[in-house]
Formats: C-alpha cells, sequence, structure tokens
C-alpha cells in the first residue's frame, strides 16, 4: 500500500493548537509563519484509523463502550510483533493520555514532598506534573559528549539524598532523540534499584526510530527491574492521534498493579469511546505498515533539516536516533538566546520549543518539528539560512 505525506493539509482555522495559536503565543502571523513547536504531525493518520473514526461518527451516536477484548488485544499484539515484548492483558489500563498516566502515578506511589528524579533536558511537562503534585524535582543533568547524550551515574548517584522515591525515564529521548542501549537502560535499572527508586518508562516515541536503531522496552532490557517498573505507552505520537487523549500504563508486578488499579477506581477513572477505537485501529498490520513508511518519509526530513544545521556556522544537531523532534544547540554562534530565538522567531518565522523549558542543560537549545510535508522543511531550511546569513 502506498501512502501519502507530501499532499498539503490545512490545519489552520481546525483548533489545532500548533497552527492555531502561532500569533497568540509567538507573535507569528498565521498565514506567514511555520509551526515547528507542539510535538505531533502535520499529516492525516493511517486511512485505518480514519475509516474507524468516520463509523463511529456514521452511526449518530457515541455510547457507553465496551470493545475491551478488541482493544486490548490490538495493544498485545502490536507490542509483541513491533517490540518483542509479551504483555498480559490484565497488565494494562487506560489513562487520558501519558501526561494524565504520569500524574497518576505520581499520586499513586509517591507523597508530597517525595522527591521525583528526572534526566535533563527532558520533557517539560514532566516536571510540570511533578510540581503541581506538590512533589520536589530532582534534575540529573545527562552528559553532552560528541553531539550526543550520555548517562552519568557517577555524577547522578552523588547527587541522592535518599528523599527521592521515584525516577522518570524518557526512552526513546525528548528532546534529545537518543535512543538508549541494552547497557545504558540496564545502568538505568541498576540506579534505581541502588537508590530504591519506583521507575516510571515512558515510551511514547518507541515506535519512531530510524533505521539503524532498535529501541529495546525496558522490561526487555533487564527483567529484574519489573518489581518496581511502570511502562506508558500510547498511540499518540505515533498515529497523530494525540487529541483523543489515551494513553497506556502497563504494569507486570500484581502489587504494583493492584495499588493502580484500586486508585483508578477509587477517581472513578475510564477511557473513551474514540480513543480505544481508534487505537484497536492503528495497532494493526496496516497501522505497521503506515509506520514504516512514516519512519522512511521522515528519514528523508532528518537528513535534509541536519544537513542544513551543519551547514550553518554556530548551529550544530546531533543525529536524531528517534523521535520527529530535532534539537538544536545555538551556543557556537556566540549569541545570547533572545537573540538568536528572536532571529527564528522574527526574521524565519518560526515556532519553535525553547530549550530552557526541558531543564538544565537546554539554555543554548531551540527544538523543531520537522514531522510535516518536505516541501515545509526545505522552506524551514531557507528561512535559517537568510536569518543566520551574516555567519556564512
Amino acid at each position: 500500500m502506498t501512502f501519502d505525506f507530501d499532499t498539503p493539509v490545512e490545519w489552520r482555522g481546525t483548533f489545532s493548537s500548533k497552527w492555531d495559536k502561532l500569533e497568540r503565543v509567538y507573535g507569528i502571523p498565521a498565514d506567514e509563519g511555520l509551526a515547528m513547536w507542539v510535538a505531533d504531525m502535520d499529516f492525516r493518520t493511517v486511512p485505518a484509523v480514519q475509516e474507524r473514526a468516520r463509523r463511529l461518527v456514521d452511526q449518530g451516536a457515541f455510547t457507553y463502550y465496551d470493545n475491551g477484548a478488541e482493544y486490548i488485544g490490538a495493544i498485545t499484539w502490536w507490542m509483541q510483533a513491533r517490540h518483542g515484548w509479551q504483555v498480559e492483558p490484565d497488565w494494562v489500563f487506560t489513562t487520558a493520555g501519558l501526561v494524565n498516566a504520569v500524574g497518576l502515578c505520581l499520586d499513586t506511589f509517591t507523597e508530597k514532598g517525595d522527591g521525583v528524579v528526572l534526566f535533563t533536558p527532558v520533557y517539560h511537562a514532566f516536571a510540570r506534573a511533578i510540581r503541581a503534585a506538590g512533589r520536589e524535582v530532582v534534575e540529573c543533568p545527562l552528559a553532552r559528549e560528541d553531539g550526543q547524550y550520555r548517562m552519568d551515574f557517577e555524577a547522578w548517584d552523588a547527587q541522592m539524598t535518599g528523599a527521592e522515591k521515584a525516577l522518570i525515564l524518557c526512552s526513546p529521548h525528548n528532546p534529545g532523540g537518543r535512543v538508549w542501549t541494552r547497557a545504558e537502560l540496564q545502568g538505568v535499572a541498576d540506579f534505581a534499584k541502588r537508590h530504591d527508586l519506583l521507575l516510571i518508562s515512558d515510551e511514547i516515541h518507541h515506535d519512531l526510530v530510524y533505521p539503524g536503531y532498535q529501541h529495546i522496552p525496558m522490561p526487555l532490557a533487564d527483567p529484574s527491574v519489573v518489581d518496581r517498573l511502570i511502562m506508558l505507552t500510547a498511540p499518540s505520537k505515533t498515529f497523530n492521534v494525540a487529541g483523543l487523549h489515551t494513553g497506556h500504563v502497563t504494569i507486570a508486578d500484581p502489587e504494583l498493579r493492584q495499588r493502580f488499579g484500586t486508585r483508578l477506581r477509587e477517581l472513578s477513572l475510564a477511557g473513551n469511546s474514540m480513543g480505544q477505537a481508534v487505537t484497536a485501529a492503528a495497532y494493526s498490520p496496516e497501522g505497521a505498515e503506515w509506520v514504516d513508511a512514516l519512519m522512511h518519509y521522515l528519514d528523508g526530513n532528518r537528513a535534509l533539516f541536519e544537513a542544513t544545521i551543519a551547514e550553518i556556522p554556530g548551529l550544530s544537531a546531533g543525529r536524531m536516533e528517534a523521535t520527529y523532534l530535532s534539537w538544536v544547540d545555538f551556543a557556537g554562534t556566540g549569541m545570547e538566546r533572545a537573540e538568536f530565538t528572536r532571529r527564528v522567531e522574527e526574521e524565519a518565522k518560526i515556532a519553535t520549543n525553547h530549550g530552557p523549558v526541558f531543564g538544565t542543560g537546554g539554555d543554548s537549545y531551540l527544538r523543531f518539528n520537522i514531522a510535516t510535508r518536505r516541501a515545509l522543511v526545505e522552506e524551514a531550511c531557507d528561512r535559517l539560512r537568510r536569518a543566520f546569513a551574516d555567519l556564512q
């Protein structure tokens, strides 16, 4: 089957946060700007998902939903077929997306004032959720070597005080684009065990891996850690369905699973019919074929964008191993943050995510979302060349 990622789709005026908030957030006119900030894609999702959603709409009613066998079956099939990870149906819980899942894990397994470890820079919503829950963010900065992030367990061991109760891992890494190796993941497991930390592994980008790299689910990297492991996955990034707010918390350990299930029942939380139906359609052979085509297309975008960044003196970006988010360092320009940000936003009219929101280590960075049609990536490259033409 052939899939089209080049036909323009007009997202302006559709209540798309990424496109319709450009002027409000960045002061960039919607008809002039390029939205490369919010982490969703500018592609229509796989046809099987569109057809399943149309069927629900055509029914004309959105009743209470009972399709657990197909829905959970699709999840377990996908994890086995795509990741070699055998998941039992009763291990899986549904949440309203993965930020919600993080909040529920903090609520269930930690107390106010507890420390929660983050390897920074990292996805900004983690710190926001930790602080909102009255917990303490403990930043453990990643080491930067040869343009890529590396684990620094010796430094992190020295930081621990005993007040830390949980660790949130981002695997693959957002914003750095790393696919952690088996040895690195085993190091994370050992770190969690040494400091008696609950390990929450957010693997939302696990399907978005470029050729030459392989994502390893945490329970396969180190099975000995499952007694303290919470796995977070979702179809949202993979299939561009983030607005349906459907995520999965998978817990193999019976005691942790019992505690989490009890808390969900206490809060009377359940999934929604559209999210579950779409997940069942996405996690399918057609969905797998679509993801393979998507990653081939994104790999072309990645190569184009990274080559352009390498051409501009003072800019650098480590090679993306996963995700569609390019983490660009402007430190080599010698410019203050305000100046390089002004050039990107006011001259190039590109909206990006600002590095400092990702925590320690992000000051000189901007994050660019390249999950758009090739022509817009080319346009962004041209605009960046012009905005920094005086350096060339």
